[in-house]
């Protein structure tokens, strides 16, 4: 029997945060988050905190499906937001049922250190690893800050690399990865 389809919108519950499908009504409440500069210092986009820029950025996840909005279930208030991005591989098409993209993740600073991408993350693998054999997360060279978080969460760097160009500059993303068998023995299993 195969693995169900993964449900790219799903409504996931932890013990401080929910998430839940990105609408076009949360563009407020999350750009109130994402206008701020540090959210974006060490990622490749550091302009996303502008209004027009994180319009295009907010757009495209209501487009491409797989935007979750998340929520802090003590005020019910947006912290961030994150994604199921569907893996496309022009020669290897069972790729894409075997392996799933979580990222595009960004929260509050306020809620940085303070176990909210732990839980997030534990939430989003957790529900893919039901559909898929390995989660994959792309992170900018630079962006230690979610290199840092990925390792503690026991994902591991790969030997893939993707490049591309923002503004006329070359930038490299790591890709990370989480299989089945690297969750059932890794950090996030226990959810602490």
């Amino acid at each position: 029997m195969s693995p169900p389809e993964l449900d790219r919108q799903p409504v996931l519950e932890g013990d401080r945060y929910l998430l839940r499908p990105l609408t076009p009504d949360d563009w407020s409440a999350l750009y109130a988050v994402a206008s701020d500069p540090a959210v974006w210092e060490q990622h490749p986009m550091q302009d996303r905190w502008r209004a027009d820029v994180f319009r295009e950025f907010f757009d495209d996840a209501l487009a491409r499906g797989g935007a979750l909005a998340i929520i802090d279930t003590c005020d019910d208030s947006i912290i961030g937001s994150s994604r199921f991005q569907a893996l496309k591989c022009a020669d290897d098409d069972e790729e894409e049922q075997t392996s799933v993209e979580i990222g595009w993740t960004f929260l509050s600073p306020r809620y940085w250190g303070k176990g909210a991408n732990r839980e997030v993350k534990r939430l989003t693998v957790v529900h893919a690893l039901e559909s898929v054999e390995r989660v994959d997360f792309r992170v900018g060279e630079a962006n230690w800050r979610s290199r840092i978080a990925l390792e503690k969460i026991g994902a591991q760097q790969t030997r893939r690399t993707e490049l591309s160009r923002h503004q006329g500059k070359r930038v490299l993303h790591l890709v990370y990865a989480i299989t089945r068998e690297d969750f059932a023995t890794g950090p996030l299993v226990q959810g602490g």
